[in-house]
């Protein structure tokens, strides 16, 4: 999810794993066995999504990634939605309506023996950090008491905590996460997933409790599996990556947000043409306002508005003759997309004959090609039925509202992204994940 450097009150997301009761020491000496676990692709049924309220944002994502682990003692399974643009990890601690009564909605607390509520006079529950919108407070029961919301609208809140967490069954580590017993979320309102799984650079995420110097994944554009690989390993069958620096600032800014992945967005191309832009709208300004990000957390991908115009555009230009307007200027997906079309009901696939788009770094490009472009929004018919409506999957920031470019996980579908923290860049080589995944032995 995209973080809060996008307006006043909407900070950003959180992250887990591995620490000791009051802090959590990573031993550099020691080297980090790697874990490789599955990613699942999970789509949330429309009908589950929350109703945001008059005062929350519009835009929601109906697809996560999701991954399963245990965590406590006795373990309990659990399902996580991976998130590189959230700090503090997340489980819903209170028991939530399942109609199929078939998957566990919450962790229970009191069925572990090894979790641990942090006191409010704990040093950990006075931790500084960008995730806590509000500082932390003391709950009746003394507990650390801890809020956070998101830009997307949603928020969660519960008491500061620790437990096991286990991947592997001979790999539990004890990491400080959130145990909420109120939350609100238009990324994990299916029932099947309890929580989240932050994974960006600040102090209380899951890779900095960890030590880990280096983790990747890939996510399938073909099934709904896919891979995630915390720590490094021999991977002979994958291409060489191409590297793109992070951006650091060491200044703190009201709208630049130090703890995500952040990278250096050059240019956009459409097939063989390179979007007029000014260098201007492409860097931070003065603020910190308009960094461009990587977020697995957030679905599609999100433009400043000069330069969403610019390629809107140009993409209408290039596909006029291949698909047909919506003509209906004040439609808008998601409250964010408004460039759609009108497809012939029951086609099966959508991406024969569009062009390219390719999202230019320094040293890596990032190419978004076929069905990725499109996406069906659901429950939109037109002409009796006979027509679905499919809308690009760049959205417009300037609509949302946030002050930053966001990459979300849509767009890194068959790519091998590497997160290598030590070196301070982000990698990408073109793989097919589904069979990345049987190489690796990740199956879901």
């Amino acid at each position: 999810m995209a973080s809060s450097l996008h307006h006043h009150h909407l900070l950003l997301l959180l992250l887990l794993q591995n620490s000791i009761a009051l802090s959590f020491t990573p031993n550099p000496s020691k080297k980090l066995q790697p874990f490789i676990f599955p990613l699942k692709t999970q789509k949330i049924p429309a009908m589950s999504l929350p109703r945001p309220s008059p005062n929350k944002l519009l835009f929601h994502h109906n697809v996560s990634l999701v991954v399963t682990l245990t965590v406590g003692s006795p373990p309990q399974n659990v399902s996580m939605v991976l998130d590189t643009g959230s700090e503090l990890s997340w489980l819903n601690c209170k028991s939530h309506s399942d109609p199929t009564h078939k998957n566990p909605t919450f962790f229970n607390p009191s069925s572990s023996h090894t979790y641990y509520p942090f006191p409010c006079a704990s040093p950990t529950c006075k931790t500084r950090t960008l995730d806590f919108p509000i500082r932390p407070t003391c709950a009746a029961s003394g507990s650390c008491h801890v809020y956070l919301s998101y830009a997307d609208a949603s928020s969660a809140e519960g008491t500061l905590s620790s437990d096991l967490f286990s991947f592997t069954p001979s790999n539990p580590s004890k990491t400080i996460f959130g145990c909420m017993d109120s939350s609100f979320s238009s990324t994990t309102s299916d029932t099947s997933s309890i929580g989240l799984i932050g994974m960006n650079r600040g102090s209380l995420s899951l890779v900095s409790q960890m030590g880990t110097p280096k983790f990747s994944y890939c996510i399938s554009g073909r099934d709904d599996t896919g891979v995630v690989l915390l720590g490094e390993a021999e991977l002979p069958w994958l291409l060489p990556l191409n590297y793109t620096p992070l951006v650091e600032m060491s200044l703190p800014l009201p709208y630049f947000d130090r703890v995500a992945y952040s990278v250096q967005l050059q240019g956009i191309r459409v097939a063989q043409t390179v979007l007029p832009l000014p260098k201007s709208v492409l860097v931070p300004d003065h603020t910190g306002a308009g960094q461009t990000m990587f977020d697995s957390g957030t679905q599609f991908t999100f433009l400043l508005g000069p330069v969403y115009e610019a390629l809107k555009i140009e993409f209408l230009k290039q596909t006029r003759g291949v698909l047909k307007g919506l003509g209906e200027p004040e439609f808008v997906f998601q409250g964010a997309f408004d460039t759609c079309f009108r497809v012939p009901a029951g086609v099966g696939w959508v991406g024969e004959g569009l062009p390219e788009v390719v999202l230019m770094f320094p040293g890596a490009e990032v190419a978004v090609t076929g069905e990725r472009l499109l996406y069906r929004a659901e429950g939109e018919v037109r002409s009796g039925g006979a027509e679905w409506v499919y809308c690009m999957t760049f959205g417009n920031s300037d609509l949302v509202p946030m002050e930053a470019y966001v990459i979300g996980h849509h767009h890194q579908q068959n790519v091998w992204v590497e997160y290598d923290l030590k070196g301070g860049r982000v990698g990408f080589a073109p793989v097919r994940c589904d069979i990345a995944g049987q190489r690796l032995g990740a199956v879901v």
